[in-house]
């Protein structure tokens, strides 16, 4: 019986090689801009979407965007003083915590500053967001084709039809300042056309190439983790 064509082993060493060739190229583009930008900034993300941080990734095409990888960058930039990559970059690496990104730019402090400090959009919020105010709505009909009844009520409301229009049968409490959203709520006040979720970015500290010097933005309590717990563990890569 002739061998089939589907049954091919595939080497494991090759697929671990791939993911290997790619942390690596990742360290050289990110030293390769330590080399040719003058700032170094860490941004922390708040209510992240993916689709707002590519417009700003548009509007500023003249610098360069890293977000993710937080462990292959801080191989890139150094652990420790013994294999940093410039002078101080081990100390910009312990902000590569949690959700943070990287920009690499030759514009000023001040200019940096002036942009993100203004670039705020607000979204849909997501379960687990804490909601921003209290939100009840008011018994009648509402403005859903009847079709969705069905849906509305899976998701809490207590809705009928009433010739055809979708009715709340009873003024209905969807969510309370401060309450941890849960799935049904967040697509409550998505349906409603409620933005809860405002997305913006924070200035975290500034590594400037020419002297090394490290300025730090963040507060107190905000103040940089030592913990490796804290790490992404997907992000790994040996420092070999």
């Amino acid at each position: 019986m002739p061998k089939s064509k589907r049954d091919k082993k595939i080497s494991l060493t090759k697929t671990a090689k791939k993911g290997l060739e790619s942390k690596q190229k990742l360290i050289e583009e990110v030293r390769k801009c330590v080399d040719i930008y003058s700032h170094l900034f860490i941004f922390s993300v708040a209510n992240m979407r993916n689709n707002k941080l590519k417009d700003i990734r548009t509007a500023w095409k003249h610098s360069r965007f890293f977000f993710g990888k937080n462990k292959v960058m801080m191989v890139a930039l150094g652990k420790g003083v013994s294999d940093e990559y410039k002078d101080n970059l081990h100390k910009v690496s312990r902000y590569l915590r949690r959700e943070v990104g990287v920009l690499f730019t030759n514009k000023t402090k001040d200019e940096v500053q002036e942009y993100f400090s203004h670039f705020k959009e607000m979204d849909y919020a997501r379960a687990g967001n804490p909601a921003q105010m209290d939100l009840t709505l008011d018994e009648g009909p509402l403005e859903f084709p009847h079709s969705m009844e069905p849906q509305l009520r899976q998701l809490g409301l207590p809705t009928a039809l009433k010739k055809g229009v979708v009715t709340l049968l009873k003024d209905h409490a969807v969510c309370k300042e401060g309450d941890v959203l849960t799935p049904e709520q967040a697509r409550i006040l998505k349906l409603f056309g409620i933005e809860m979720a405002e997305f913006k970015i924070q200035i975290k500290c500034m590594w400037t190439s020419e002297t090394g010097d490290l300025q730090n933005f963040a507060d107190e309590k905000e103040s940089v983790q030592e913990n490796e717990d804290d790490d992404d563990e997907e992000d790994g890569i040996d420092a070999e």
